[in-house]
């Protein structure tokens, strides 16, 4: 602001209002009963810059007016008549576009609304600063000795080159359309070709692995206990290692900071968290090929998730597969499993339950009903005796303080009985008399289904399919939608009465995505209708909107440079960047929405004033506006870039969340600055000619 204003009190001016509205962010998240975390903190870092853009285009009015002679206090109250107007619809498109968010039902819709609400309670604020204190301030500051920047061009003086150039770009006939439609046939081409495959909501920067193995049926927990002890006796150790040790090759398992391992019959799940966090993909690769090196085992790590759960979290592929007959489902989920791993490299593929194999061995317990009669046994009783005998019975549970406590029952065997002491278990009878559990039920071995998982009512296996980080989670449904689910349907691959679902984070991606692009549209409308309501105008509201594209356009591109040289960086030995294109990211075309169009009022405003009410002709008309408005469109650019600039480019925890986010805005308005500068004078003078030549000054 000093750089362009060149006045210590102006500078100050412009400054008074940032903290407070600040805190009318953090107020107007306690009014609506939100918490302070990574994502509303993000929503208040982006606010500090466009809070400022108000009081920018108030300050620089009453300076101008200045210059041109008055008084302080009448070139306070001047300056402000002449931009309240553009300040208040500036602010209302801003705080409308938001609106609709707070309907979007998915979780993603509550990370949006965090956002919003955080920018929108700032923006309000900001404007009853901008028209209410500014003013004061200025009128009452003092004057400095030192002259301010020069915001008036006299008649007849040279223009700057900047704005010659400008100029020439009006006034040519030729020039001035070829422009307009490179720039729309450009901008068509960035949504075609750069708009990037969606992910659905970020992982957040954990260096978190959740491994599990998963063994053939017929495992027992002794023998899963034996295999988890040798697994630790190979991660322990790194528990000691330094992060560099990996590093130089001295050490085949990255340092851990942490590993728990949880053991259950057929499964062995590890948790491990590594203390140098992009040593992350290297440990999930050597956990899997720890766990493969069991014969018969199947090996599944993800990530973890500080926003969606940890069975693949944000970026898993969930594949139901349900039907009537469980043998059925199985044979055709083991089917699907395979062609995922040939279709998808490296893709990291669990299921629940996790054995696809109808082999596990169960001991059944049939009871002998006339024989429960004669001693008073009914059937609840017997099976509550029967599972206290073996595993253990759920009893009751309390609580101590915050944590609740389950109650089991087990006999002096614990949890550990022995399969062949079933048959001689004493049963305590309602009578008094103590029985063997064989005279009162028949134990028969057999094979079946460790689980039975049900959704809807029906059996059901889900199949979680994570592709790499190299292919995004949209690509991965495509794929798995049209290469695996189409071709069995289409061609009677799949069985009778055997129905596929994707559900899960893939599921929550199209269902998120339709409702913002529904509510981007409901937003749209809403600022086109406040547009009318101040300008009391149907027509020129459409000139203003009419550069969102064009801005989103710009947000796109800057997205597509952040991971092009980010993926250049490892060549300066730096980490290469990468940012997903998911919902978050896509929730900065919304703030865009409402941001991109302040600029644009600006120009828009004025150029009809000089049209409708000073009786200015087309070209004076247009090359007046952007005089007189380059500077502002300048200043708020420039500090609103400035403050996003931080959030973007200076690594540190939770970037991940929010960078895609700040990339999209800040190239998006960078970009919106020069439309508004080029593309919009060349649009309005093309339109306000012909309207000229039909004599139709008063339409528009």
């Amino acid at each position: 602001m000093f750089l362009f204003l060149r006045s210590g009190s102006a500078t100050l001016i412009g400054m008074l209002g940032m903290p407070i509205c600040i805190v009318a962010g953090f107020i107007g998240l306690l009014l609506l009963d939100r918490t302070i975390n990574v994502i509303s903190l993000a929503g208040i870092a982006f606010a500090i810059g466009m809070t400022i853009d108000n009081t920018i285009v108030v300050l620089e009015s009453i300076a101008r007016e200045r210059q041109l002679g008055k008084g302080r206090f009448e070139a306070a109250r001047d300056g402000v008549r002449n931009v309240w107007s553009a300040v208040l619809s500036g602010t209302m498109t801003t705080v409308l576009v938001f609106l609709p968010v707070l309907f979007i039902e998915e979780e993603a819709g509550q990370l949006f609304s965090d956002i919003g609400i955080a920018i929108s309670a700032s923006i309000i604020v900001s404007m009853l600063v901008a028209v209410a204190v500014v003013p004061v301030a200025s009128a009452n500051m003092p004057e400095g000795k030192k002259k301010t920047a020069r915001l008036v061009v006299e008649e007849g003086e040279k223009r700057p080159f900047f704005l010659r150039l400008i100029d020439r770009l009006i006034e040519s006939p030729v020039g001035r359309p070829v422009f307009l439609a490179v720039s729309l046939a450009a901008i068509a081409s960035v949504f075609i070709w750069l708009v990037p495959p969606a992910e659905y909501l970020p992982e957040g920067e954990e260096a978190k692995a959740f491994s599990a193995m998963t063994a053939p049926p017929g495992y027992t927990l002794t023998e899963m206990n034996r295999i988890a002890l040798e697994i630790q006796e190979q991660l322990l150790p790194a528990l000691d290692d330094e992060p560099e040790a990996f590093d130089r090759g001295e050490t085949d398992i990255p340092a851990l900071d942490r590993v728990d391992l949880i053991i259950s019959a057929g499964r062995v799940f590890t948790i491990a968290v590594t203390k140098d966090y992009d040593h992350i993909d290297e440990y999930m690769e050597k956990i899997n090929e720890i766990y493969r090196s069991y014969p018969g085992m199947r090996a599944f790590s993800s990530r973890g998730s500080i926003i969606s759960s940890n069975d693949g979290g944000t970026r898993a592929v969930a594949l139901d597969i349900s039907g009537p007959d469980l043998a059925t489902i199985y044979e055709t989920a083991r089917d699907i499993l395979a062609k995922a791993e040939a279709l998808i490299d490296d893709a990291q593929i669990d299921s629940d339950p996790g054995s696809l194999v109808l082999a596990q061995p169960l001991l059944e317990i049939r009871p002998k009903w006339e024989r429960l009669e004669e001693l008073g046994f009914d059937a609840r009783d017997f099976g509550f005796g029967a599972a206290a005998l073996a595993d253990g019975a759920f009893v009751d549970e309390f609580y101590t303080g915050d944590d609740k406590i389950d109650i089991f029952l087990y006999s002096e065997a614990g949890n550990a009985q022995s399969l062949g002491n079933l048959e001689t278990l004493p049963i305590y009878t309602p009578q008094g008399s103590i029985v063997p559990l064989s005279s009162l039920a028949d134990i028969t071995e057999t094979v079946d289904a460790a689980d039975i998982r049900r959704v809807d009512g029906r059996r059901t296996v889900t199949l979680y399919i994570i592709p790499p980080r190299s292919i995004a989670l949209e690509s991965a449904v495509k794929q798995v939608r049209e290469e695996i689910m189409r071709p069995m349907r289409d061609g009677g691959e799949l069985p009778p009465g055997v129905a596929l679902d994707l559900t899960g984070a893939s599921d929550q991606l199209d269902a998120t995505r339709r409702s913002l692009g529904q509510n981007m549209w409901i937003a749209v409308a809403l600022c086109y209708l406040q547009l009318v309501i101040i300008y009391r105008h149907w027509g020129y509201p459409f000139l203003i909107l009419v550069t969102v594209p064009l801005g989103i356009g710009g947000g796109i591109v800057g997205l597509w440079l952040l991971n092009f040289i980010g993926g250049l960086l490892p060549l300066l030995g730096r980490d290469a960047i990468t940012q997903p294109f998911d919902m978050i990211t896509m929730l900065g075309f919304l703030i865009l929405l409402g941001t991109a169009v302040n600029n644009p009022i600006l120009i828009v405003d004025r150029t009809m004033k000089n049209f409708r009410e000073n009786g200015l002709g087309a070209m004076a008309a247009v090359k007046d506006a952007v005089a007189v408005r380059l500077r502002p469109v300048l200043m708020t650019t420039a500090t609103t870039l400035m403050g996003l600039a931080p959030l973007v480019f200076l690594p540190g925890a939770g970037t991940e969340l929010y960078r895609g986010l700040g990339a999209i805005v800040l190239f998006g308005l960078a970009f919106s600055a020069l439309v508004t500068l080029t593309f919009l004078p060349c649009l309005l003078a093309t339109l306000l000619r012909a309207m000229e030549k039909w004599g139709a000054r008063n339409q528009l």
